[in-house]
């Protein structure tokens, strides 16, 4: 994805790439998520997300595994666990919160 992206980006099943010159002002849901531009929202994988040199965000990142590159930008809170998919799910309207043991890290 690049150029400007507003409101909320849904693809719970495919990897999304956040490009260098793109600017998302939105949630984003995904089964991987690979950022090398600006994202103004929380970020939720399944899998992996990955912060690049020029990446940078702001909000909170919830996912199994993070990668954070040298000079890349986060403003958030961290929450890794391996059921991140339950998480995710059990957020959703009409589910309930799952009991997992989270690890969560404030980053500023």
């Amino acid at each position: 994805m690049d150029g400007v992206v507003e409101g909320t980006v849904a693809l719970p099943e495919n990897r999304l790439t956040v490009g260098p010159n793109a600017r998302v002002m939105a949630d984003v849901e995904a089964r991987e998520v690979v950022i090398f531009g600006l994202v103004e929202g929380n970020l939720h994988a399944t899998g992996r997300v990955e912060l690049r040199e020029s990446a940078v965000v702001k909000g909170d990142i919830l996912a199994a595994r993070l990668s954070i590159e040298e000079n890349a930008i986060m403003k958030g809170r961290v929450d890794m666990t391996a059921t991140a998919a339950a998480v995710v799910t059990a957020r959703l309207p009409g589910t309930e919160d799952p009991a997992t043991d989270d690890a969560v890290l404030d980053v500023v």
